[in-house]
């Protein structure tokens, strides 16, 4: 085992010894020692009930033989963070977390490691650290957030974010919102959308790290408490067949997870995350190569920010299993993955599994058939053109058909500050096309998601009347003609920073395009004359994050 090290032979008796101090016995000695690497806080709703998960987690471990111990990484919750400075703190945290926990399990030499996780950047950091690890490994996350109630009207956090935007154009009251934003956000859990959070808990299931029921078992639910015993349970087994996740990892396992994302219009910040995750397990994924996902995987499930339906009814009609299912029917899946259950991918979707989900609950009114899908085509896109080179993402699912193709003028902001000031004064025009530049993983420094502006829109009305493209994010909670991660980014020159106001824009989503009406030679004149970038942080982690970190095309991931 690997713990050996720290607890075997005369020369370790320095290291038992503060074994023993923390109350250890004999027989917990000379089990396995399992690391359960947490974010619990107080601070994030996602985050609030991990610490009754981590006790569930050390219960399955104990139980299936092995020693747990704790410890904890660092989180930040993006809705709080949304805004203002601290969002520049959010992707980058990413990095952060994969470091920390591979410090912190390295150094305790785990003979395994159970992630208990939750929200935007957190999941990822986590499966990253899994990926470079390479130990047995498992993750459970902390489950969605129910939707909030106002009547019969179902609320998420984007409620919040819209009704400041309706509330800005005198479309209702400031006691309106107040009653809104105390209704939205009912309890723990992840924001109840198909938002970044809920994509990645979702992911984790499709590429096989966590066990099935992980995405969309609700926060509140009994069933979540369970599941997090069977996942330190499941470790062990996991240890026993010396399972690791480059077994799981695979570029099949990949395959699953763009197919399952496409198939169920997830958050345009997973494609950021699977290359990343994908970097870290030795994967090669091109960007292009997500359009062949987009072009031959039906859209299969219509979530909010897309439609008024939220995660649980998702997990109500079975989940992530049922659209993995409707997938594999149309032969769309690798069957033969192996996942953390032991199991491939297709034992875990046949009746017979325990891991099955109860296929006669599976409303067509949530999870569509492969022979009748919300379209035939995936719900994310990668857009390529002359503004974007390296590529763009764009959540094609969420965008009004009238946006789908699309020419504009360019009304351009060096900040998301600046646009959000423009949008409440109505300082554009219907038909304009909103560019947010120096907001890439260089420029913001961090890569900032802009859901303040595209709430914004969308609480006025006019997330089908104005396209808004970023060198940032946006948040999983963004709809409308809203692109992002245009590569390369401004600050590294990318031709986003050639725009001038009034340049014609033309996006057409249908046919993966995204270009400006200007010569190549006109780009690079007025690039030419832009003085070199300098970051706009003066000290501190973002200082050094800024001159580390890649292009958003290839995951944001440092340079090596």
């Amino acid at each position: 085992m690997r713990s050996d090290v720290i607890k075997k032979g005369l020369e370790r008796a320095p290291h038992r010894s503060l074994l023993w101090s923390l109350g250890r016995t004999n027989e917990e000695m000379d089990r396995p020692f399992v690391g359960i690497i947490s974010s619990y806080n107080d601070i994030v709703p996602g985050h609030m009930n991990l610490s009754q998960l981590n006790a569930a987690v050390r219960e399955g471990v104990f139980m299936a033989g092995g020693t747990p111990f704790e410890a904890n990484t660092i989180a930040v919750c993006d809705g709080i963070a949304m805004g203002h400075q601290g969002m520049k703190y959010s992707l980058a945290s990413r990095e952060l977390i994969a470091d920390s926990v591979e410090t912190v399990v390295q150094a305790h030499a785990f003979d395994a490691i159970v992630l208990v996780s939750a929200c935007d950047k957190i999941t990822p950091g986590m499966v990253m650290a899994m990926a470079r690890l390479d130990i047995p490994a498992i993750i459970v996350t902390g489950g969605p957030m129910l939707a909030g109630r106002r009547g019969g009207e179902t609320l998420d956090l984007n409620s919040a974010f819209m009704a400041v935007g309706a509330a800005t154009k005198g479309q209702i009251s400031a006691r309106e919102v107040e009653i809104i934003e105390k209704a939205c956000c009912p309890g723990c859990g992840s924001c109840a959308g198909m938002f970044t959070a809920n994509t990645m808990a979702c992911l984790c299931e499709a590429l096989g790290i966590a066990l099935p029921g992980n995405g969309t078992t609700p926060a509140v639910s009994s069933r979540r408490i369970a599941l997090a015993r069977q996942t330190g349970m499941a470790v062990m087994t996991l240890l026993e067949r010396n399972i690791r996740p480059s077994d799981i990892l695979t570029a099949d396992a990949f395959h699953n997870a763009f197919s399952t994302d496409m198939a169920m219009g997830g958050s345009t910040n997973s494609v950021l995350h699977l290359l990343a995750i994908a970097h870290e397990a030795g994967v090669a994924i091109d960007l292009p190569d997500l359009n062949h996902f987009s072009a031959n995987t039906p859209h299969l499930c219509k979530l909010s920010p897309a439609s008024e339906q939220h995660i649980e009814d998702l997990h109500y009609s079975g989940g992530i299993g049922a659209i993995m299912h409707e997938l594999d029917d149309l032969g769309l899946l690798k069957r033969n993955c192996i996942t953390v259950t032991g199991q491939t991918v297709g034992e875990n979707l046949t009746p017979e599994s325990r891991w099955a989900p109860d296929y006669a609950t599976v409303s067509r009114n949530v999870v569509r058939s492969g022979d009748q899908p919300y379209s035939a085509t995936g719900g994310l896109s990668i857009l390529f053109g002359n503004l974007a080179p390296e590529g763009a993402v764009v959540k094609s699912a969420a965008v009004a058909p009238s946006m789908m193709q699309h020419t504009g003028p360019a009304r351009v902001f060096d900040s998301e500050e600046a646009a959000t000031r423009a949008i409440i004064d109505m300082s554009f025009d219907e038909g304009d096309v909103i560019v947010i530049r120096y907001e890439g993983p260089k420029g913001g420094p961090g890569m900032r998601e802009m859901l303040t502006p595209t709430s914004l829109l969308s609480g006025m009305g006019l997330d089908g009347k104005v396209a808004l493209i970023t060198d940032g994010r946006f948040s999983g909670a963004s709809r409308g003609a809203a692109i992002g991660h245009l590569s390369p980014e401004a600050a590294a020159r990318g031709p986003i920073a050639a725009l001038r106001d009034g340049d014609l824009i033309s996006i057409d989503i249908p046919n993966r395009s995204l270009r400006v009406a200007l010569s190549d030679k006109e780009i690079a004149a007025r690039i030419a004359t832009l003085p070199p970038f300098e970051p706009t942080v003066a000290r501190g982690y973002l200082r050094r994050y800024a001159r580390l970190v890649t292009s958003a095309s290839t995951g944001a991931v440092f340079e090596e």
